[in-house]
């Protein structure tokens, strides 16, 4: 590697050497390392994912190759990134660079336990490691330990760190993060508008700032942030996808690919699992209550849920490597594929949780409504629940998230392009329950927050099930399980509240040009004003 700048402030000088020196030794698993890492520095996350993809085959069992194309494959929101670090426990003790790159890995999988043992121990061998404190104190409010959480901010600044101008700005964070679970939102404005951002790039503090704003009830100053996060936000998606931003790019990928009548009569006929072997699926667009149907579910003794993974995405992706299209192609699926494909749904499904005897697993999933034709397919038996939310909500809702999926960041790029993208959802999701008629229980989420003892005593005679009342018990179950892995994680531990009903209205004058857009989809579901109750399903 004589002769090779590596040490130089220019990367993209550093990425052209190291790439010459690859092309003279294309085996050599640490210069194909280099040239991946250099490609990430230099903004190519694509074409550094395939490298460092290449650096594994050369040298499978590096920790440092393996954890470096999972974060590379993370970035481009690669489904491989489990699999590169499934033998993790195997490579401790690790050095502290890496294990912090590890633990932000397996965060983001949604290990929240196991993410918060390697940064106990980090900080147990490093203490006065304060990147390593400042995710500890992260991570203990997202699984909601706030008390612990409160508790190490307090012992960082304590010691002096916070004079630091970097420290001092992610406390300030973390404390507004805190005042906003104590529902201080004024409080949690006042400490984000003090600090400002950690940088330029930093989307995650406007939208932080904009629920402040939102909750404080100052809809304009919400608006203003939420337009600053987008606009820094759509910045790194543009890098990772930019095919979604393509001017023929489909609003939602696959929500246009239908299979017809005429293509359901050409699948075999193949053995399935019954109803009872089969998952219960929880689907919806994005922010329509899904999180809040999977918890009272999963506090049923009978249900158990899973994570929120995108099982069915990853099964596409295996299917379409080996040459086969999701779903043009399925009716090429014979039994042998079938049972296969379930074998691998059902290991990915367990592979992140402890089963429950005598449990039926839950899948919550919102974008499984675009995988009805595959789930259908695997498991044809299976009961859904559609949770249904006035589509105004939703939108804005989902406007107002920050979304770690590259497809749903890209979708929320403006309130019109969300509306498209509800109505292709939804679409979709109407024409294949046509084709198929799978078993659909519509549950709207206004009527289970307005009457949630009658409608879950709905949703339990659907499932077949008594004791209903044990799903009322959801906030003390979600608390329970400490990490839940999604936007909603802080809401779902609270009791039932109908505060975010209609919440739109508060945004009129912001959501006009997505009206016409959405109007379809308000008739149908019988929000539009003065339209007929639509009929649902079941």
């Amino acid at each position: 590697m004589s002769g090779i700048p590596i040490g130089t402030h220019d990367a993209a000088e550093a990425e052209q050497a190291v790439a010459a020196a690859v092309r003279r030794a294309p085996e050599d698993a640490a210069l194909v390392e280099r040239l991946g890492l250099l490609q990430l520095q230099c903004g190519k996350p694509q074409a550094a994912r395939d490298t460092l993809l290449r650096a594994v085959e050369l040298a499978p069992d590096s920790p440092a190759i393996r954890i470096h194309a999972a974060h590379a494959c993370a970035v481009c929101r690669d489904t491989r990134v489990e699999d590169l670090l499934r033998p993790w426990r195997t490579w401790l003790p690790l050095e502290e660079r890496l294990q912090l790159e590890l633990l932000n890995l397996l965060a983001q999988l949604g290990e929240a336990e196991a993410a918060l043992e390697l940064l106990e121990d980090l900080v147990r061998r490093a203490p006065s490691h304060l990147v390593a404190q400042l995710l500890l104190a992260g991570a203990y409010e997202r699984v909601n330990r706030l008390e612990d959480a409160e508790s190490l901010l307090h012992r960082i600044v304590g010691s002096g760190a916070a004079a630091d101008g970097r420290v001092r700005l992610e406390v300030a964070h973390q404390r507004a993060r805190l005042a906003s679970r104590r529902h201080e939102f004024a409080a949690a404005r006042a400490l984000l508008e003090q600090a400002g951002p950690r940088n330029d790039a930093d989307y995650a503090h406007w939208f932080a700032l904009a629920e402040a704003c939102d909750r404080s009830g100052d809809a304009a100053a919400a608006m203003r942030a939420l337009e600053a996060a987008h606009s820094r936000q759509l910045r790194e998606t543009r890098l990772v996808e930019p095919g979604l931003f393509e001017p023929d790019a489909e609003i939602l990928p696959h929500a246009d690919d239908r299979v017809t009548e005429t293509d359901y009569r050409s699948w075999p006929d193949l053995k399935a699992p019954d109803v009872s072997q089969s998952p219960v699926f929880v689907v919806g667009f994005p922010r329509s209550g899904t999180t809040l149907l999977e918890q009272m579910l999963d506090a049923h003794p009978r249900l158990q849920s899973m994570d929120e993974r995108p099982f069915f995405h990853v099964l596409s992706d295996r299917l379409g490597r080996a040459g086969i299209n999701v779903p043009r192609d399925l009716h090429k699926l014979g039994q042998e594929e079938c049972d296969a494909l379930r074998k691998d749904y059902l290991a990915l499904a367990c592979a992140g949780i402890t089963r429950r005897r005598g449990t039926q697993l839950v899948d919550k999933n919102p974008l499984n409504m675009l995988w009805l034709p595959l789930i259908h397919r695997l498991f044809p038996k299976a009961r859904f629940i559609l949770a249904l939310r006035d589509p105004r909500d939703v939108i804005l809702s989902c406007y107002m998230q920050n979304f770690r999926v590259t497809l749903l960041a890209a979708a929320s790029r403006s309130l019109e392009h969300l509306a498209r993208a509800y109505v292709a959802a939804m679409a979709s999701w109407l024409h294949h329950v046509a084709v198929f008629k799978p078993d659909v229980l519509t549950s709207r989420h206004e009527d289970l927050v307005a009457d949630p003892a009658g409608q879950t005593r709905r949703i339990a005679a659907f499932l077949g099930l008594d004791q209903a009342e044990s799903m009322l018990g959801f906030a003390d179950h979600a608390r329970g399980k400490g990490y839940i892995r999604t936007p909603s994680y802080a809401q779902v531990i609270e009791p039932i509240n109908t505060r975010s009903v209609g919440r739109w209205q508060r945004y009129r004058e912001y959501l006009e040009p997505a009206l016409p857009i959405l109007q379809p989809m308000l008739e149908h579901w019988g929000y539009a004003a003065g339209a007929p109750a639509a009929t649902l399903q079941r």
